[in-house]
């Protein structure tokens, strides 16, 4: 009986800590950015004009405190509430470190001027798909900014979770704004 219990409780076990590639590196050194939106506050409402039910346009996020040595940043914006599974609202790499900001309502291209890349949001949509949660609670849009030892090469279009992979071992500093909507 104990063999038989072993060998239905192993896989499980295994599963669990094979580790999900789509999770947020988790590391306590890195250094910390400031990041902020003129158009809400951390933990604040995001307005229509910036979601679904809106212009549903990128908002400008902006950010302070890179530090030295960092060579590109990226941006993951999504939703831990949504049902199902996290949903990706935005991907965008390869932002210039010195640029200071993301401006508002950026185009859904591949690649802008700058040489900044978008990927993929879970709408399969290039660029950004604002908020648009079911009605009911509150959703908490993550804005997460990584600062990168390295300007990421890969492939037009991709996903978070091949830009996690991506990441790997080169962030150097993350920052964080989070954003609040909820659907009348």
């Amino acid at each position: 009986m104990m063999n038989f219990v072993y060998l239905l409780i192993t896989p499980i076990i295994l599963l669990n800590c094979a580790g999900n590639s789509e999770e947020e590196p988790t590391k306590e050194k890195y250094k910390k950015m400031q990041i902020e939106s003129t158009a809400f506050k951390n933990e604040e409402n995001i307005p229509v004009k910036y979601t679904c039910d809106g212009e549903d346009m990128s908002p400008e996020i902006v950010w302070k405190e890179v530090p030295e040595g960092v060579k590109s940043l990226a941006l993951i914006c999504d939703d831990p509430d949504a049902p199902f599974k996290t949903w990706i609202h935005w991907v965008i790499y390869n932002i210039p470190s010195a640029a200071g900001k993301l401006t508002e309502g950026i185009k859904p291209v591949k690649t802008l001027e700058n040489g900044t890349n978008q990927g993929i949001n879970d709408f399969g949509n290039i660029g950004y798909g604002g908020p648009c949660p079911p009605r009911g609670k509150p959703h908490h849009y993550h804005f997460k900014l990584y600062g990168l030892d390295i300007k990421i090469k890969a492939e037009e279009g991709i996903t978070k979770k091949e830009l996690l992979k991506k990441m790997e071992g080169h962030i150097i500093a993350k920052g964080e704004l989070v954003g609040l909507y909820k659907r009348k």
